[in-house]
């Protein structure tokens, strides 16, 4: 299971940036783009991602993941389309098999959530009237 891996390794790139930006307290969600062909179980690695980060600054972060379908586009006559799973990398325009991979080998952190050391204020809230 790779996912574990690459759990790993989004949490040593998250603490990294976490580090550089200082006074980092916790992360709250860590949002990642993953192509439909990148060979990743989005499930697996959301199972994986949690177990990862216990007892790191990423402990009870959320993980988002954007699924990003995989796209090819034909050399031969330009023709892109969606190339599903299991990939069809045949021109469906032409049959051609001279073909660009435009999207969907994606594995990208694309946003984090933390919270730095400032204290947050609690929200504020009017007064319950007693009134009924």
């Amino acid at each position: 299971m790779h996912e574990m891996s690459v759990a790993l390794a989004v949490i040593d790139q998250v603490e990294t940036a976490a580090a550089e930006a200082g006074d980092v307290t916790a992360v709250r969600s860590v949002r990642l783009q993953v192509g439909e062909l990148a060979g990743v179980v989005p499930d697996s690695l959301a199972f994986c991602f949690e177990l990862a980060c216990a007892g790191t600054l990423l402990e009870g972060a959320e993980l988002v993941t954007e699924a990003v379908p995989g796209r090819a586009c034909c050399t031969s006559c330009a023709h892109a389309w969606a190339v599903g799973m299991p990939p069809r990398l045949t021109c469906p325009a032409c049959g051609g098999t001279q073909t660009d991979l435009l999207a969907g080998r994606e594995l990208r952190i694309v946003g984090v959530r933390w919270e730095d050391g400032e204290p947050v204020p609690p929200p504020t809230r009017e007064p319950i009237s007693e009134e009924c």
